[in-house]
């Protein structure tokens, strides 16, 4: 194995250490990728995969509506409360913060190990979710916009 694996495979070590197993599973998958030889398949991997991995999220946060154990009465009962305004404006929020860090990442790709690093230990050590770059480049955005802004 050369040394170019030796960052997924690190990745892999974490991961199981921290018992993360959605991390571990993915550095699998992509360990194994590269050394059969698929490297055609990252590039359709990082162009699509972030779609893809929404559209399965957005499955499954939406199954318990298209199944009938969250009902219309239940989603609009929930609206009411001031939790459910605070969620909306929450899930509003975080959208917008995803939004942002889509284009940040696209525009300051520096700034993407960075944020892979601490998203991987935020999953494997403290119990997080890997849904945190999209977030945390994001909030980056927003901070550094900001201090850009007050630097000035």
């Amino acid at each position: 194995m050369s040394l170019e694996n030796l960052p997924i495979l690190i990745i892999l070590v974490l991961s199981v250490i921290g018992q993360n197993q959605s991390v571990s599973i993915a550095a699998s998958i992509l360990l194994i990728i590269k050394l059969l030889g698929f490297d055609n398949w990252f590039p359709v991997l990082e162009n699509k995969g972030i779609n893809i991995g929404i559209i399965i999220l957005t499955l499954a946060i939406l199954a318990p509506i298209a199944s009938g154990r969250i009902s219309l009465k239940n989603m609009t009962d929930s609206l009411v409360t001031p939790a459910g305004v605070l969620a909306v404006a929450i899930g509003i929020f975080a959208a917008w913060l995803g939004g942002r860090g889509v284009s940040f990442f696209q525009l300051s790709p520096d700034a993407i190990t960075s944020l892979i690093i601490g998203t991987i230990v935020g999953v494997s050590f403290f119990q997080g979710i890997a849904v945190g770059p999209l977030i945390a480049a994001g909030m980056l955005s927003l901070v550094l916009g900001l201090y850009n802004k007050i630097g000035s």
